[in-house]
């Protein structure tokens, strides 16, 4: 008997061994449960009927409907459930989020993966899955990155700045911090609405920009709003950033 207080998570894959050792996985995290299992897109939609699951970890090639033609339909129901990619190929992705995936994990599935993606599977309630499937762009406005636990997908309106080092670019959000092999440059031209660069360092989430204040040293420094956080804001891009509070001043 499924216990009510633990979310509900079917396993879709055509490899019995890839389910076994998925159950294997699963059984050592508390707060959920595997409600059944399905073996090919047919038998995977007649379970999410029959046993309405929270989330279905999806493989993606299948016999027959793949993983991508389920999660479409998934998409449509009324009450559908989180989908969580698992599979062998890295290259379906973007098509993987076009159908909004929660995430999207390469096999074999690590513990410690498949934990964080449940997780942040348990954190997306189902109106906001519907809001999702009902947006045809929706998918524009979020960045697909690929990390050691395989890609994951960050709204662009959570992301609060992003930071250069020498190796790397590290995104800072709602969820905590993820990193990247984005430049910051790539990020900035891709997306001009919504992240604004304040230092050769540093682009900021143009939602989470609060004021423009100036040290008695003469440097400058940005805060955010609702994180206490203060960034350094060079000479050369402090008159970008004034003229974004600027536009923002009624009349």
């Amino acid at each position: 008997m499924i216990d009510p207080a633990r979310q509900k998570v079917l396993i879709a894959d055509d490899e019995p061994l890839a389910r076994e050792r998925i159950r294997r996985l699963m059984d050592a995290l508390d707060r959920y449960e595997v409600c059944g299992e399905a073996n090919n897109g047919d038998s995977t939609l007649k379970a999410v009927a029959s046993l309405e699951p929270d989330i279905v970890l999806l493989d993606i090639r299948m016999p027959g409907m793949d993983g991508l033609d389920v999660a479409e339909q998934l998409n449509t129901v009324h009450n559908p459930p989180a989908i969580i990619f698992c599979t062998a190929y890295d290259h379906y992705a973007i098509a993987a989020f076009e159908v909004h995936a929660v995430a999207y994990l390469l096999k074999p599935v690590r513990r410690e993966a498949l934990s964080d993606a449940l997780a942040r599977a348990g954190r997306i309630n189902r109106v906001q899955l519907r809001a999702l499937a009902s947006a045809p762009d929706a998918v524009s406005n979020q960045l697909a990155v690929r990390t050691h636990r395989g890609t994951e997908l960050i709204e662009l309106s959570r992301i609060h700045f992003c930071e250069a080092d020498q190796k790397c670019v590290t995104i800072y959000h709602d969820r905590g911090e993820t990193v990247t092999d984005h430049t910051l440059k790539e990020l900035e031209h891709t997306y001009p609405g919504e992240l604004l660069r304040i230092h050769r360092h540093t682009l900021v989430g143009v939602r989470f920009i609060q004021g423009l204040k100036r040290t008695g040293d003469g440097h400058y420094q940005l805060a955010l709003r609702d994180i206490p956080v203060t960034l350094s804001v060079s000479r050369r891009h402090a008159t970008a950033v004034r003229q974004w509070l600027n536009d923002l001043q009624p009349g």
